[in-house]
């Protein structure tokens, strides 16, 4: 079990209301406010829907990915390309290990301020995932 909500102070309601995190026994939270009733919505519920949606769109551009991961980190050459590829096609488990360590909180911040925010209702259910995307290679912009 999670200790911490894995996406704190990025998640939010259909009214665009932050959802604050507490902690229950130990077990992490959203909070909903529902008209003046606050609905405590199980953090692993949301992250786990946001995890799945992040695994999504890697699918089948795992190639791609560790290039680009392996040139950001300086390490071009094909056994660091290989070695980042396969921890992509096994994200499932990186899933299993940030869920237990969390994000850290500066890392949070800087996701915020790109933009990345996980919409949900008061069920717990992600509406949606809005996050920043890449310029257009081909250098076009909005028209």
């Amino acid at each position: 079990m999670p200790s911490k909500a894995l996406f704190a102070g990025l998640v939010f309601d259909e009214l665009d209301r932050p959802a604050e995190s507490v902690s229950v026994g130990g077990e992490p939270f959203y909070v909903v406010d529902d008209s003046g009733f606050k609905r405590h919505i199980a953090a692993e519920h949301v992250d786990r829907q946001v995890l799945g949606h992040m695994r999504e769109l890697m699918q089948g551009n795992e190639g791609l990915l560790s290039e680009q991961a392996a040139k950001m980190l300086g390490q071009d050459d094909r056994f660091s390309k290989a070695m980042i590829e396969n921890q992509l096609k096994n994200i499932e488990q990186q899933f299993d290990v940030l869920m237990q360590q969390g994000i850290p909180e500066e890392a949070r911040a800087y996701m915020g301020m790109a933009g990345f925010k996980v919409v949900i209702n008061l069920h717990g259910d992600v509406l949606r995932v809005e996050q920043p995307s890449a310029p257009d290679p081909d250098g076009g912009g909005d028209e």
